[in-house]
């Protein structure tokens, strides 16, 4: 019976206790998967285990005058198979379901398959680098290609450019509901890419560059954080990734990009 109520409990911990920020990329709901199970296996073993031990402090405390040592219980096999068993089926369970959520973000995409995808978006790079009519926004929103973008880490600063209109920015501005191909190397130590409420991190490494992609779902500013020890001001390495209505993006990138020959 209190086996069962734990599992009840956990379970209803697991998914109406939230500790997570707002959803704001595609990729955020399926981490959140992998969260809740883990919260729940957590909780059901946290609150277990301590029950556990609060039991057995009072069931077995020495009584009044009782000064000897109490028996010397071994060799139970049942007991040392069963702790041995169930961790190993948790765990099991829980690298493969790990690997399913990393397989279905995109983890295990190999690097030379989204060159591919970003030299088949030739056509929706010219549309983005657009005068921004009208009929140049409604034409953009068709694609669902990836809008490829390149990343520089540097101690202590993220620098983004746009290939198509040449942009260089400190900041990260995407449209919403586009997904985006970010190519990333760092000019000296390994870095991080993270943006809590992405569900994202990536490693930036030297000489060795590294793809995310991901899709924003929520218009709004979001702190980009690196994840990795990087130097002395490593804490105040951050920017900002805007993700912005199709048409606030178009004026932005109109406004920053240089002179461009669409039909290039």
């Amino acid at each position: 019976m209190v086996s069962i109520c734990l599992i009840i409990g956990g379970i209803w911990i697991g998914n109406n206790v939230n500790l997570l920020p707002i959803v704001a990329s595609s990729n955020a709901p399926v981490y959140d998967e992998l969260f809740k199970v883990l919260f729940t296996i957590g909780t059901i073993l946290f609150v277990g285990m301590t029950g556990l031990v609060i039991y057995s402090l009072i069931k077995f405390r020495s009584k009044p005058g009782e000064l000897e040592d109490g028996i010397a219980i071994e060799g139970n096999l049942s007991l040392e198979i069963l702790w041995t068993a169930v961790p190993a089926i948790v765990i099991l369970f829980v690298g493969l379901y790990s690997y399913d959520i990393y397989d279905r973000m995109g983890g295990m995409q190999p690097l030379e398959v989204h060159h591919h995808e970003q030299h088949l978006m030739k056509g929706s790079e010219r549309i983005w680098g657009g005068i921004g009519s009208s009929s140049t926004i409604e034409a953009s929103n068709q694609f669902t290609a990836a809008l490829p973008i390149e990343l520089t880490a540097m101690q202590f600063a993220f620098i983004f450019h746009y290939p198509k209109g040449d942009i260089t920015s400190g900041e990260l501005h995407v449209p919403i509901d586009q997904p985006v191909n970010l190519t990333m190397e760092s000019k000296d130590v390994i870095h991080a890419f993270w943006v809590p409420e992405f569900r994202l991190k990536q490693d930036v490494i030297p000489g060795q560059p590294t793809i995310l992609s991901f899709t924003p779902t929520r218009i709004g500013r979001y702190p980009i954080i690196c994840a990795e020890l990087c130097g002395p001001y490593h804490g105040g390495m951050r920017a900002t990734v805007v993700v912005e209505k199709t048409e606030d993006y178009q004026q932005w990138f109109n406004q920053n990009a240089k002179l461009i020959d669409i039909e290039a």
